[in-house]
């Protein structure tokens, strides 16, 4: 018996060292290479393009199963310059056959080394990856049903293995090019290191990559998984950190759910503070926004948490600081055939003049767009909208005009929204508003409602228009309605009421009650270092009605401790034309002006006319005044006429300039 067990472990032994043999002195008896022209026949027919392989092939069986080529090249199409779309230094893979038969893979390594991919756009817009998988005179071949439904990842791929072990996965010394001969641009990523460590379904995956872009460096670090033994099906956790060109530092943390079946995600993002101008900068890119203020956009960082799935989308905790401001948010949307979207957005303060664009000359008009020329606006995504949401702002600054506690609701269905409320503080005062927009037909429609209460007028126009011109408080109500989704055709619907009441306030630059007077003082013509004029009241009144794009007023009166200014007219919106007659009456005597004489009655009529750019006034000075202003002419014959000073006067007013 011990010689049967003896003679069975010597022919098994024997028999082991034979296969060992084998496996090592095969390679030596194969001949690899006249398979070279079969395997370059067949990548050349699958992808439909000119494919070689200029080194030797090798083969290893034992202790690892391994096949290593050099020097691949898989070509260009016909009419590009560069002879390689992909070209390849060095591939090698070593795996251990004997797992195989239980259906484990266990890989040493796999390795690229050099590769190089050219991507160029022709200046006729064809790109060389274009056709790519497509048989020469034909389209690829059509995939079975089973192959197109899980492409669409209705079916999960059957799993033909039970463990997979690859002990790494590198690509060393990478490098791609981009050249875009359209817009005359060249990207340029050279020193690529890529490694995937431990590669496994029951551990983490640990991810680096390594990058040089146009000079400037990128990196990606992190763990991936453990994806499961059951890929696209369970949990998948992410760690990963990106840095990038020496300004993006970007972390992200979460996890995958049922990525082919199923897919959701729950992860957090986090973006460290840079400055988007030194990024743009360091990709060798200009910034694309020019700005008031130099400084504006050199500071950004991002906060927030996302979770969803195929139906919903969720962000939470959401925070984004830009320079000096504080943006915080969360968002919520769901049903993405017909998006509902909820939102509640918190500003602490912003100056929004900072990144307007800097003050420059105005760009000639261009010639308006014939009707047929202009595009139908299609509101059909904003019929299937639903939206619910809140606007917070504590501080801001808009056009030189300062509020605070803004606070808006939007909310909208069906192709109907509505801003309600819209509410602020500033000068003093407050503002409110309704407004509504209508989009169910294919012609919108708008209205809104504006009451304010209180707004000190002065510092208001100083810091909007800068026109100090106007002093007071006003109340004001307006509501208006018009039709369109063009300016021209707004102006033309244009339809509403207001109404504006000034209390306690001033006409700066001209003194109504001098008049009678002196002619100069009175339109502010005084010499340098006098009093400038006014005209103060104590209630300036001026209700309108606009029908059709024409604003009308009848009742416009301006009352004051000796003066009483009656106003009627209209204004055209669409053809920026006035009509105005202005009345101012004395109704008491000027003692104290340096004149006791009984003015009752005395009316000073001044026409406006013109247009919105070019306003022109016609005070009826003649009659009153001939004699003075004679005396005036016959004194300085040289000098400018009193009607193109008014004129000059009146282009200081907001619709003057």
């Amino acid at each position: 018996m011990k010689r049967v067990i003896k003679w069975c472990l010597i022919a098994g032994g024997s028999l082991v060292v034979f296969l060992i043999l084998a496996l090592l002195l095969a390679p030596m008896f194969v001949d690899l290479q006249k398979y070279k022209p079969e395997i370059e026949k067949r990548v050349s027919e699958a992808t439909g393009r000119p494919f070689t392989l200029g080194g030797d092939l090798e083969l290893t069986l034992f202790p690892w199963a391994g096949v290593y080529v050099s020097d691949v090249r898989l070509g260009n199409p016909e009419g590009f310059d560069r002879k390689d779309f992909i070209s390849l230094k060095s591939f090698e893979v070593k795996v251990k056959l004997i797992p195989l038969i239980s259906k484990e893979v266990r890989i040493r390594g796999i390795r690229l080394e050099r590769p190089r991919i050219v991507l160029i756009r022709r200046k006729d817009g064809h790109t060389n990856w274009e056709g790519l998988g497509t048989r020469p005179g034909g389209a690829p071949p059509p995939a079975s049903k089973r192959e197109s439904a899980r492409a669409a990842g209705s079916v999960p791929p059957a799993m033909p293995i039970k463990s997979l072990n690859i002990g790494e996965i590198a690509i060393t010394e990478g490098s791609a090019l981009w050249i875009d001969r359209v817009k005359g641009e060249r990207k340029k990523l050279s020193d690529l290191t890529l490694r995937l460590r431990d590669v496994s379904f029951e551990r983490p995956i640990h991810l680096f990559l390594s990058a040089v872009l146009d000079g400037k460096p990128l990196s990606v670090e992190g763990d991936v998984g453990p994806v499961g033994k059951e890929p696209g099906k369970g949990t998948i956790p992410l760690n990963i950190a990106l840095k990038a060109l020496n300004q993006l530092d970007l972390r992200l943390n979460g996890s995958i759910k049922d990525p082919l079946l199923r897919p959701s995600f729950d992860v957090s993002l986090e973006v460290s503070p840079f400055s988007p101008r030194k990024l743009m900068a360091a990709l060798g890119e200009s910034f694309p926004a020019k700005t008031t203020d130099p400084k504006a956009f050199n500071k950004v960082a991002l906060r927030v948490k996302a979770a969803g799935d195929r139906k919903h989308v969720s962000v939470s905790e959401g925070l984004v600081k830009l320079d000096d401001s504080t943006l915080t948010f969360n968002l919520r949307a769901r049903e993405f055939s017909k998006p509902d979207v909820a939102f509640d957005i918190n500003l602490d303060h912003i100056d929004l003049d900072r990144y307007l664009p800097p003050p420059g000359k105005e760009n000639p008009k261009k010639a308006k767009p014939r009707p047929s020329e202009k595009k139908k606006i299609d509101y059909a995504p904003l019929r299937r909208l639903v939206v619910n949401g809140t606007i917070r702002v504590g501080k801001a600054k808009a056009h030189g005009a300062r509020f605070h506690n803004l606070y808006m609701k939007v909310a909208g269905r069906n192709g109907l929204f509505h801003v309600d409320p819209l509410s602020l503080k500033l000068y003093s005062g407050s503002l409110s508003s309704h407004a509504a927009l209508d989009v169910r037909k294919d012609i919108p429609k708008g209205k809104m409602e504006l009451k304010a209460e209180g707004i000190q007028v002065n510092p208001l126009l100083n810091d909007l228009l800068e026109k100090d011109f106007l002093e007071g408080r006003v109340k004001m109500s307006v509501a208006v309605s018009m039709t369109g989704d063009d300016p021209d055709r707004i102006k033309r619907t244009l339809n509403g009421r207001g109404d504006f009441l000034f209390h306690d306030g001033a006409i700066k630059g001209v003194d109504l009650t001098s008049m009678v007077q002196n002619v100069k003082s009175a339109f502010g013509l005084a010499k340098k270092g006098e009093k400038v004029p006014r005209t103060d009241f104590s209630e300036f009144h001026f209700p309108f009605t606009i029908r059709n794009g024409v604003l009308d007023t009848r009742r416009t009166a301006m009352r004051g401790p000796l003066l009483r200014v009656l106003a009627a007219g209209k204004a055209d919106l669409v053809r920026e034309t006035l009509n105005f007659r202005v009345e101012p009456k004395f109704v008491a005597t000027l003692k104290g002006q340096g004149d006791v004489i009984p003015h009752m009655g005395l009316k000073v009529p001044v026409l406006i006319t013109g247009t919105f750019s070019s306003p022109k006034f016609r005070p009826d000075l003649s009659g009153m005044f001939g004699k003075g202003l004679m005396e005036e002419k016959q004194g300085a014959e040289k000098s400018e006429s009193l009607t193109d000073k008014i004129k000059k006067l009146f282009k200081g007013l907001p619709f003057g300039r």
